[in-house]
């Protein structure tokens, strides 16, 4: 039932032209502490969303190194997935479809065989780090013990809000681990304890197929192949086919834009993931809705649309969406930035982090607001071009991928020494005291001191909320809390 995914080798040091010495150098003093550590991560599904691609590229660099990696996947039958699904959505805020007692009984058989599974593996007694993405395997702790392993559940969602009885029923599993890491210190539920908490937001690997290097020639001839007219303006959203991510509300506001821009078109990317079975739903209404308009072209992994093709619309797109209505981070939005390319999103979850001090493009709230931004782009083309470079900056900064493994070292060393996550701190690390980022290349400009003490932030954003929250006097000004 459980499998492990095969990865291939990757080294850090081909990092070193495309990521700050900030983050590198420390990086690699916190792997040397680490070296010989024994670390499985645990997820749902091998392809088709964001913890995938992550693992894909973060679990080599584990090993390059020094520290003994492993990604598997649990198994579940589609009912399980189904519920996993709701369960999910509840998480998010949905309170529609409850969590029912034959729902958690499946739940928990399906845990519990995969935890059986994994006992039996050979080298399950000797991992020291066990790393548990999302709600789908977070029960499998509750069936294995801990076996002399550190366990660390990390969410990747919006838990903000979510309905109460999905997250009573969640937090009993969660509860037991030695650290919860979330994307935002928003997402934290208030009944969690602070002292296990940390705050990571997930990064993009910029050497990955997605995310290399594609000349314009190359990037044109790929989606012509496909039958995109690169030349034509081009608007894309490349998501999961989910609600939340409101694809229908798209297809409204591309129909809006396109009265002033005649021969816009619009493509929705979408992935099909193992753990989504409401992905084909959602698919059969954006099939319905566009099916007599030949301006919009949809396509899914699964009809040969993959890392190359999604990394050629994003760079050929004269404007990249994210019309997100709740979302977890949205490392679309990274992705899309780091060619360049200017984004309209929803102002929702971590892409305002991404895109803080309109960095990158233009944030909305509705259909009309996407359509008039879109249109605001595609009139403004140097504009656009002004964005999408500050938004590169912005991901260079912040949102690649060593950044994202020197912050989850930084942890599993601190939990390996007895520390707590609260307080841990890096070579060299400051925290941003509103959002929780580590702020490993903050300019001077960025940099406030207060009460005697230094405040780094990632943003102007962020450093002008300190600024109207702290307390006074100055000599106060140490109460904000740096996480």
């Amino acid at each position: 039932m459980l499998q492990t995914v095969d990865v291939g080798e990757l080294s850090i040091e081909s990092y070193r032209s495309v990521v700050p010495d900030q983050i590198l150098d420390p990086l690699l003093e916190t792997a040397r502490d680490l070296r010989g550590a024994r670390v499985l991560h645990l997820s749902a599904t091998p392809y088709g969303g964001g913890v995938s691609e992550l693992l894909r590229s973060a679990v080599p660099l584990y090993n390059d190194l020094g520290i003994t990696t492993t990604w598997k996947i649990i198994g579940g039958n589609p009912p399980f997935f189904a519920v996993t699904k709701k369960l999910h959505n509840a998480l998010q805020g949905e309170s529609r479809r409850p969590i029912t007692q034959d729902d958690r009984n499946l739940y928990e058989r399906t845990a519990e065989t995969n935890a059986d599974e994994l006992r039996a593996d050979p080298q399950f007694a000797g991992y020291d780090f066990v790393f548990v993405h999302d709600p789908q395997p977070s029960a499998v702790l509750s069936y294995t013990g801990k076996g002399g392993a550190s366990w660390i559940w990390r969410c990747h969602i919006d838990t903000s809000a979510p309905s109460p009885d999905a997250w009573e029923y969640l937090r009993s599993f969660v509860s037991g681990y030695d650290a919860t890491v979330f994307t935002m210190s928003q997402f934290v539920p208030p009944d969690l304890a602070p002292e296990r908490v940390d705050i990571i937001p997930p990064a993009i690997d910029p050497l990955s197929p997605k995310n290399m290097s594609l000349d314009d020639r190359t990037a044109h001839a790929v989606l012509n192949w496909i039958g995109i007219e690169p030349d034509r303006p081009l608007i894309t959203q490349v998501s999961r086919f989910d609600p939340w991510k409101d694809p229908l509300g798209v297809i409204e506001a591309f129909r809006i834009a396109r009265r002033r821009t005649p021969g816009l078109q619009l493509a929705l990317v979408g992935s099909m993931a193992l753990d989504d079975p409401e992905a084909w739903e959602v698919y059969r209404a954006i099939s319905a809705e566009s099916e007599h308009d030949p301006a919009i072209h949809l396509f899914t992994n699964l009809t040969g649309v993959g890392n190359i093709e999604v990394n050629a619309f994003q760079r050929v797109s004269t404007v990249m969406v994210q019309k997100s209505i709740r979302e977890g981070f949205g490392l679309v939005v990274s992705e899309a930035l780091w060619k360049g390319t200017p984004v309209v999103a929803g102002a929702t979850g971590g892409i305002p982090l991404q895109m803080a001090d309109d960095a990158g493009g233009l944030l909305v709230d509705s259909i009309a607001g996407c359509a008039d931004a879109i249109g605001a782009l595609l009139a403004d083309p140097a504009g656009a071009a002004a964005l999408g470079a500050a938004g590169k900056e912005r991901v260079r900064r912040h949102f690649l991928l060593p950044r994202l493994l020197l912050d989850e070292l930084t942890l599993v060393r601190g939990i390996g020494r007895g520390v707590a996550p609260a307080d841990l701190t890096t070579v060299g690390d400051h925290r941003d005291p509103v959002c929780g980022m580590a702020t490993y290349t903050a300019d001077r400009a960025l940099t406030t001191e207060a009460g005697g003490q230094t405040f780094r932030f990632c943003s102007r954003r962020c450093q002008e909320i300190f600024a109207r929250t702290r307390k006074e006097p100055a000599d106060d000004d140490t109460a904000v809390a740096r996480r």
